[in-house]
């Protein structure tokens, strides 16, 4: 081995010790409880009463139980509707406001500050927002008292027990937790892209609807398809609000009970064999969803 080589050995060595944090935190709390989740999901594991009845190895006994009982379905449905009923307004939103805010034309005055105040409520925790939420819409709360005080309904709308508007609730209020994450992202990729770019299609007579679309929207594709990744993972994980908001019930008619509450409801009363079962299921289609999306944007395509 010559010098060149050996000092590049002894560089790299100092690249591997770096990692060793990282190899060792994955090993601990990602790789290893995934392994055992993954084995539990292969035996009957629970509390009947005072009553502990196995671990007895069933095979796929518990995948066959989730799919024949067919709440999976109902819940996964659930699951897919609120998140679309929340990320639909909120990519609208975000890309209106970072179209806004990095127009360097337009001269916003107090731009930082305004930037800072839609953050804000990203960093407000799930559970409060909820709390308060829930006593805004209750059957006595200040929206009930307003809307009869000014004549538009008689008697105190149920909004949490309603499917519509129950859902309605949960997808606002986690559009208001992070549109504001949404539209820094974009901003930033806005604010990346070449301005002479804009300039060449304002000399050649483009509009403002066309700049954004034909310019703007193409060079974003990479962060849009980031932002619709981790916002698809953060819906299929959807747990505090729902949680808070019904108590735990998933009411009216469990239209609000998402997956991960429901996975709650096997780790609660101890039923770890469906539980892992169902947390390999929620994995798989967490996997299915993020390459269908890659195929479909094209970003799974590379330029030789």
């Amino acid at each position: 081995m010559n010098k060149k080589n050996a000092k590049a050995v002894r560089y790299n060595k100092w690249g591997y010790i770096f990692l060793m944090p990282f190899i060792l935190v994955y090993m601990v709390f990602q790789f290893v409880p995934m392994v055992t989740t993954i084995y539990n999901s292969f035996f009957e594991n629970y509390k009947a009463g005072l009553t502990q009845v196995g671990p007895n190895f069933v095979g796929l006994g518990n995948y066959q139980k989730l799919f024949e009982s067919g709440d999976l379905w109902i819940y996964a449905k659930n699951t897919l509707v609120i998140w679309v009923m929340c990320f639909i307004p909120q990519i609208f939103l975000s890309l209106l406001l970072g179209a806004w805010f990095s127009d360097v034309q337009l001269k916003l005055k107090g731009s930082r500050f305004f930037k800072t105040v839609i953050y804000l409520p990203n960093l407000i925790m799930a559970s409060a927002f909820a709390m308060l939420f829930f006593t805004l819409f209750s059957d006595g709360g200040p929206i009930n008292s307003l809307l009869m005080q000014i004549g538009f309904i008689d008697t105190p709308y149920k909004f949490l027990s309603n499917t519509g508007s129950a859902r309605g609730i949960i997808a606002f209020l986690n559009c208001l937790m992070w549109f504001g994450n949404t539209t820094i992202l974009l901003m930033a990729g806005m604010m990346g892209i070449d301005t002479s770019l804009f300039e060449a299609a304002e000399v050649d007579g483009a509009t403002s609807g066309q700049i954004f679309f034909k310019i703007t929207l193409p060079l974003l594709r990479p962060i849009l398809v980031y932002v619709l990744v981790t916002s698809l993972l953060g819906g299929l994980q959807l747990f505090d609000v729902p949680q808070i908001l019904t108590n735990g019930t998933g009411d009216p008619v469990r239209s609000t009970m998402t997956m991960i509450m429901y996975l709650n409801r096997h780790l609660f009363s101890k039923n770890y064999g469906m539980a892992g079962a169902l947390s390999v299921v929620l994995f798989i289609i967490t996997a299915i969803l993020s390459l269908v999306v890659f195929k479909v944007t094209g970003n799974d395509k590379r330029k030789g």
